[in-house]
């Protein structure tokens, strides 16, 4: 039987970010800090441009990711559908 992870740093609700995955006490979504790591910001370098994050934030964040990788990137992806038809339609 696989063992549950906890993410002590993360939660959903429905009133903030559409239910999606976020760093609890923020409105941060686990999507953004995903994004940013991809285009390759190291945790230490996430910190400083998310200065109200802590690293271990952080780093539960891009766990809970490793985690929901199908979700978080479909996340993403439509995320970036919607800015691309916003930027095309200006």
């Amino acid at each position: 039987m696989p063992t549950e992870i906890i993410h002590p740093y993360i939660t959903s609700d429905k009133e903030i970010g559409s239910g999606r995955p976020i760093i609890s006490g923020t409105r941060t979504r686990v999507s953004n800090i995903v994004a940013y790591h991809k285009l390759g910001l190291s945790p230490d370098e996430l910190a400083r441009e998310f200065p109200h994050l802590t690293l271990s934030q952080i780093h539960d964040a891009l766990s809970y990711y490793y985690e929901h990788q199908e979700e978080i990137d479909r996340e993403i992806d439509e995320e970036s559908e919607d800015n691309i038809k916003k930027l095309l339609s200006k």
